[in-house]
């Protein structure tokens, strides 16, 4: 089983409807923690650099991510000098498309 799959399975199996969302939130989350990490800045620079509190930047990072958009995510990224790319494509047989962060 892929990590993506694990990771969506265990969002599902704590009962969370919105698994996907919970995983590509996880995943965007886990890329700005690294960005962070690397430039060494303390909580409340990246707070201010990416325009939320350090509050909601400390729970963002600790897996608190319900009421963050994605889109503020994917901004915050912007905002470290990452690029975003979104693609849309055929997902060929399935039945359902699926949302996934690859890191470049």
């Amino acid at each position: 089983m892929s990590k993506v799959k694990a990771a969506k399975s265990a969002y599902e199996e704590l009962g969370f409807r919105d698994a996907d969302e919970m995983l590509l939130k996880a995943q965007l989350a886990v890329k700005i923690a690294e960005t962070l990490r690397k430039r060494g800045w303390s909580q409340q620079q990246a707070a201010k650099a990416l325009g939320l509190t350090q509050p909601k930047l400390s729970g963002m990072l600790r897996g608190q991510f319900r009421g963050i958009s994605e889109v503020k995510m994917m901004e915050c990224l912007l905002r470290l000098g990452r690029g975003v790319k979104i693609v849309v494509g055929p997902e060929g047989k399935r039945t359902a498309g699926r949302v996934e962060v690859v890191a470049a």
